[in-house]
């Protein structure tokens, strides 16, 4: 997940173009472009700050509020030590309910810098898309045709139409839809982005990644393997990903966290759920790392550190619990978790099979809130 910063993006028919003085767009096919410019977003960072720049014009939404995480919803307080493995969400005589480990809605998570970006991606995320409508009505006025047994040429001339309707309502679509974000960056960023990639490079190679929604209490660690949490867990991946309807000449990366989706970009993490986008700065973002015990139930991950045995019913004494016959013994692994959290509402919890494998993420995190600069909207 090196660092990548090209010069130009493609939306549609349209291509970006990213100069000194600016973003430039134009169009056409290769030997013949016309073009203009600067247009399009702009983000320059440096030593000076963080200028945003939207010069296409654009829908203008109402800002929304920037609230923060309810005092009613309990952030995540650290579990106790040796949870076990996967759990349904649910109560138990043999353990407590389990606790949600949830971020807030998206369109709440906001820094007050982030605003004016995050209301053009809200406004074009709710457009509709043209390109359905256009070929389930192409569909109906063909079948209709066909029906009332119209000649050939004449369904041949209303496929044809109908395909290049398809076509021109998904390139509007993209380009009513898509936000271009071209970057600027001094070389104190770059080498800062670089740490930021090297970190997520890393957790993306380990052999298996969770993301933990929830946790209980157990009331009886005989039927737990000893545990003294459960958890209810699903896997996820670091992978190189823009959001949806995003371009940008820089490779992110991104992580999904259950209802939500974290893409990390140079400024700030962009959060993505169902009703919306939300950001959160790098200033405001929390990234704490810890090892756990595990009593891993399913396969061990090929790097994962197995510290021990136990049993899945055990005795008081550590021995297995002859009353049950399916009885087994299972591995107790030392994993990373990952805490991403942010007084906005961020509330995230990962899981990961390698040791050591979130160390530079974290501390590149904690690099960028040093020098990112002040932005200036």
């Amino acid at each position: 997940m090196g660092l990548y910063l090209r010069k130009s993006v493609t939306v549609g028919p349209l291509r970006f173009n990213l100069s000194k003085g600016g973003v430039g767009v134009s169009a056409g096919i290769k030997g013949f472009r016309v073009g203009t410019g600067p247009r399009g977003n702009y983000v320059h960072m440096g030593a000076g700050g963080i200028y945003y720049r939207a010069t296409i014009p654009s829908r203008s939404t109402r800002p929304r509020p920037a609230t923060p995480h309810g005092s009613g919803r309990p952030l995540f307080g650290t579990p106790p030590a040796l949870p076990s493995p996967h759990q349904p969400p649910s109560i138990s005589h043999t353990h407590g309910p389990m606790v949600d480990i949830n971020s807030a809605d998206a369109t709440t998570i906001v820094d007050s810098s982030s605003q004016a970006l995050l209301d053009e991606l809200n406004a074009k995320k709710q457009k509709w898309r043209l390109w359905p409508g256009i070929a389930a009505l192409s569909v109906v006025v063909f079948l209709i045709a066909a029906a009332n047994q119209a000649p050939n040429w004449a369904l041949v001339v209303l496929a044809i139409l109908g395909g290049g309707g398809i076509v021109v309502a998904h390139l509007k679509d993209q380009l009513r839809k898509t936000v271009v974000l071209m970057y600027e960056l001094d070389e104190p960023m770059e080498q800062a982005l670089e740490a930021l990639h090297a970190g997520a490079s890393a957790l993306a190679s380990v052999s298996a990644a969770w993301h933990v929604s929830s946790h209980a209490k157990v009331f009886d660690q005989k039927y737990h393997a000893g545990a003294g949490t459960v958890v209810d867990r699903k896997l996820t991946r670091f992978i190189k990903a823009p959001p949806p309807f995003v371009e940008t000449n820089i490779q992110t990366f991104a992580v999904n966290v259950g209802a939500q989706t974290l893409h990390f970009f140079p400024d700030r993490v962009l959060i993505y759920d169902s009703n919306g986008v939300g950001a959160v700065s790098y200033q405001g973002l929390q990234v704490l790392v810890s090892s756990k015990q595990f009593v891993e139930q399913e396969a061990v991950p090929n790097d994962a550190t197995v510290i021990g045995r136990t049993w899945r019913y055990v005795n008081k004494n550590g021995g297995p619990d002859r009353r049950f016959k399916d009885n087994r013994e299972i591995p107790v692994c030392q994993y990373e978790q990952v805490a991403l959290r942010s007084d906005t509402g961020l509330n995230e919890l990962l899981q990961v099979s390698r040791l050591g494998a979130a160390a530079d993420f974290a501390s590149a995190i904690a690099r960028l809130s040093r020098i990112r600069p002040k932005e200036l909207l």
